[in-house]
């Protein structure tokens, strides 16, 4: 291994996004020296090529993609690396069966919570396979997650599980939003967004299901949804909610971000399995305020009254008392939104996901 000084990592991320993008970038400045395997088409990639990071483009195929494992072999054959940093579950299991009699520090990255279990194989070829040194979790409620998981004698390695919150910063949202009068929605009006393509776990149904108690009220209030809605249960409710006229479907969404920034409010609804949510995430950088469920990494993210407001989880009802209580109080509403987007910068900028992570590789390195 090579002294702490000169660090060699190979990251292998796949489709990196931004906060991942200016991570690796971050870890390169800060002296790391750094290869990345990443997609041709991976969105951000010129920013590493920017930066004069060493690329080699790579797309997995599957999860037993043998010529994307030839690659990444070609790679470790060339040089010696001291960590190897995987960033997806696919990425994760084309990679451990190539390092696993090698001395190389093997760290993953889990999003989100759920779908691992100790009866399923799957689980065992990625994030249980004792080969894997460390497991980066994006929320403790992630962390937390692996540490639970037990089965009669066996129990998921304690530490092994940790948290690093990805990092932002808000200069990278500095785009002027896009005009809510794209959509017919008066200046005045109180708009609330979420961006959310339609599963069950995103818990659209219960927002569609608020909004006829909100119809009730008189308010103007219109509602933002951006991503793919297809589903005809949920068409069907928009058009008998009472505020049919008033419920803007944008469709898929490139600059979602500036969409939001639109909003006066946003809302995640979802039921399960969220990690830390990037659809906040854009909303509180544009000083919009949140409403979020207590589900996943998002009670981690807003403080409650103060940074926005949490939420029952698959409550009807909880949602339209938190919309018409923001609607209904605009200054309580702007002070949120201020504070949301001081949330962020103080606490989950990416300066402090590059120190965190400079951290940890420093410890590895130290136990090996």
């Amino acid at each position: 291994m090579g002294p702490i000084e000169t660090i060699r990592v190979l990251a292998i991320a796949e489709y990196s996004d931004l906060p991942e993008t200016w991570q690796l970038i971050g870890l390169h400045k800060a002296g790391v020296d750094l290869h990345v395997i990443c997609s041709d088409t991976a969105r951000h990639r010129q920013l590493l090529l920017d930066a004069g990071i060493k690329v080699t483009w790579l797309k997995f195929s599957s999860r037993f993609d043998f010529k994307g494992r030839a690659a990444i072999r070609s790679v470790l054959d060339q040089r010696e690396f001291d960590i190897v940093h995987v960033f997806t579950n696919r990425s994760l299991q084309n990679t451990l069966p190539l390092v696993k009699n090698t001395p190389v520090i093997l760290i993953a990255y889990r999003g989100n919570v759920g779908n691992l279990s100790v009866f399923d194989p799957i689980s065992w070829l990625t994030y249980f396979n004792p080969r894997v040194d460390k497991i980066v979790c994006v929320a403790n409620t992630v962390s937390d997650y692996f540490n639970g998981i037990g089965f009669l004698w066996w129990h998921f390695p304690p530490n092994k599980a940790i948290t690093i919150y990805k990092g932002h910063d808000l200069s990278w949202y500095q785009a002027a939003a896009v005009p809510r009068s794209t959509w017919g929605v008066p200046e005045e009006a109180f708009l609330v967004g979420c961006i959310a393509n339609e599963r069950p776990r995103k818990g659209l149904s219960f927002l569609v299901d608020a909004l006829p108690k909100i119809a009730e009220t008189g308010l103007e209030i219109h509602l933002l949804l951006i991503g793919t809605i297809v589903g005809e249960k949920t068409l069907a409710k928009i058009a008998q909610s009472g505020l049919k006229e008033r419920i803007h479907l944008t469709g898929y969404r490139n600059d979602a971000a500036q969409v939001l920034a639109a909003c006066d409010a946003c809302i995640l609804p979802a039921t399960k399995r969220e990690g830390l949510p990037k659809a906040i995430i854009e909303g509180m950088v544009y000083q919009v305020t949140p409403i979020v469920t207590k589900t996943g990494g998002s009670p981690e993210l807003v403080e409650h009254g103060v940074s926005g407001l949490i939420i029952e989880t698959g409550s009807a009802a909880a949602i339209s008392e938190a919309i018409l209580q923001l609607a209904q109080n605009p200054q309580q509403n702007a002070k949120m939104g201020v504070a949301a987007q001081a949330r962020i910068q103080r606490d989950f900028n990416t300066v402090t996901t590059v120190e965190q992570t400079l951290d940890l590789y420093r410890e590895l390195l130290d136990q090996g």
